[in-house]
């Protein structure tokens, strides 16, 4: 894995750094007026780790000449309808009412439209009810009880999205919340599973062309209501033609405040790479983190991934802390690459 320190102190060549914000690091070219994309030699996708079935099923339609966009839902499909996969789709970790709620928002690079949906119920794949929202309405975002009804006018079949395994999770952390309360503890020897949910993908094909993919079913036991950085376009994922398209997992609030994927492919604009943009997007997170997730040590208690791929189809996946890894799959195969990162994993401050 390579931090920061190792990775801009082996590929800088320039400490002028960039015009959008007083935190920029020393160690980073100079921006550039544009991308100058070269021929590609073959597709790319590039998605969380969660993604690493779809990024194969993404590539090989791409090859065959599907549209970026279609491929990469059909991609992360496989993870909203897998009912083991608590993340997203089907099975997903419900809100503390116990109800599953589900986010997501689309791209589409070559004719510069996009769509979302937010606090979706009862529709397992809500990647497919955001491209209805784009193909068929001139709007960007629909929510809540009227856009699961728009869903069903589109044809899309209501169900139970909350399985046994989610059930069962939802109740040992219902018991747990107070100890004066009259719920009964069980399974005390079971770990609860707190997730933020979501996986991204983004793609570009032979021909330049991009898109990108972001859903979830949100952090566990949120809020009812409560929306992420996922149907946020510009936060969970941005595109553009031109440039790029990046997206994002982890702690959606701690994203939304920089509009992270948008900031992204704009320093992808600007000349970096899509390494030095994950990484320069992350310390523009940290900047912005809000004091109380912060440790003593100066380190956010919160983790945020980025991933990013550029026009010209270079790729990067990073992380506030080392460990994670992202899927890419070229024509090399589809596999997990490790991610660069801001911190040491024991730089994070432990909570409580």
């Amino acid at each position: 894995m390579l931090s920061r320190r190792d990775f801009l102190a082996t590929g800088a060549t320039a400490a002028a750094g960039l015009a959008l914000g007083p935190d920029s690091v020393s160690g980073v070219p100079a921006p550039v007026a544009h991308l100058r994309a070269r021929p590609l030699a073959r597709p790319v996708v590039v998605a969380s780790s969660n993604g690493l079935r779809g990024v194969k099923v993404a590539y090989d339609q791409i090859v065959a000449g599907t549209d970026t966009l279609d491929a990469i839902i059909a991609g992360v499909n496989i993870q909203e309808l897998d009912p083991e996969d608590q993340s997203v789709g089907l099975g997903g970790l419900p809100n503390e009412d116990g109800v599953v709620q589900l986010d997501a928002s689309c791209m589409h690079g070559p004719t510069k439209r996009a769509g979302a949906v937010g606090c979706l119920e009862d529709i397992a794949t809500p990647s497919l009810v955001a491209k209805a929202i784009m193909d068929y309405t001139d709007h960007i975002m629909l929510v809540g009880a009227d856009a699961r009804r728009f869903a069903i006018r589109m044809g899309f079949t209501p169900q139970n999205l909350l399985t046994e395994k989610s059930r069962q999770d939802w109740l040992r952390w219902k018991s747990r919340l107070n100890p004066n309360d009259f719920w009964l503890d069980h399974d005390d020897d079971v770990r609860i599973r707190f997730s933020t949910g979501t996986i991204n993908m983004n793609a570009v094909n032979a021909n330049g062309d991009l898109s990108s993919v972001t859903t979830t079913s949100g952090m566990a036991w949120k809020v009812p209501g409560r929306v992420g950085d996922s149907p946020i376009i510009g936060a969970g994922q941005y595109c553009d033609n031109a440039v790029g398209a990046a997206g994002s997992t982890g702690r959606g609030e701690s994203n939304i405040m920089t509009c992270g994927a948008f900031l992204c492919v704009e320093f992808m604009r600007q000349g970096l790479s899509p390494e030095q943009a994950v990484l320069r997007t992350m310390e523009r997170v940290v900047a912005t983190t809000q004091s109380k997730l912060m440790g003593p040590n100066g380190r956010p208690h919160v983790d945020l991934q980025f991933y990013a791929v550029s026009r010209d189809g270079r790729f990067a996946g990073g992380s506030l802390y080392e460990g994670p890894g992202y899927a890419v799959c070229d024509d090399q195969g589809p596999r997990v690459a490790p991610c660069v990162y801001l911190f040491k994993a024991s730089e994070r401050p432990r909570r409580g």
